[in-house]
């Protein structure tokens, strides 16, 4: 099996986006590259910080952790990342991302 990794994003206005990938830092290029494989709810919402990422052992697994956040309030998301909230999943804290601004407009697909 192939790790998968759950992260949220951060957007300008604070909304919270949460999304599921094998690749974490090319997901993260392509979302703050709003280009055609970023989601429409990040698309022209920059900047973007991801806030909390982890991986997981199954695509089973990242899908249910998404959905379990996704039903969370935002009260609770925050919670989450900051620590303050245990997790239900078998989960392994990923280093935060950081892709450099003149990355974002190279991704090739």
């Amino acid at each position: 099996m192939q790790q998968w990794f759950l992260y949220i994003i951060e957007n300008r206005y604070q909304h919270y986006y949460t999304g599921i990938c094998k690749d974490l830092a090319k997901r993260f290029s392509q979302h703050r590259n709003s280009g055609p494989l970023c989601a429409k709810a990040l698309r022209g919402k920059g900047p973007l910080t991801m806030i909390y990422s982890v991986s997981l052992a199954s695509h089973s697994e990242a899908l249910k952790m998404e959905v379990w956040i996704k039903k969370l309030p935002k009260k609770k998301k925050i919670q989450l990342v900051d620590g303050e909230l245990d997790c239900p999943f078998h989960i392994q804290i990923v280093s935060k991302i950081t892709v450099p601004e003149d990355e974002c407009n190279t991704i090739t697909t």
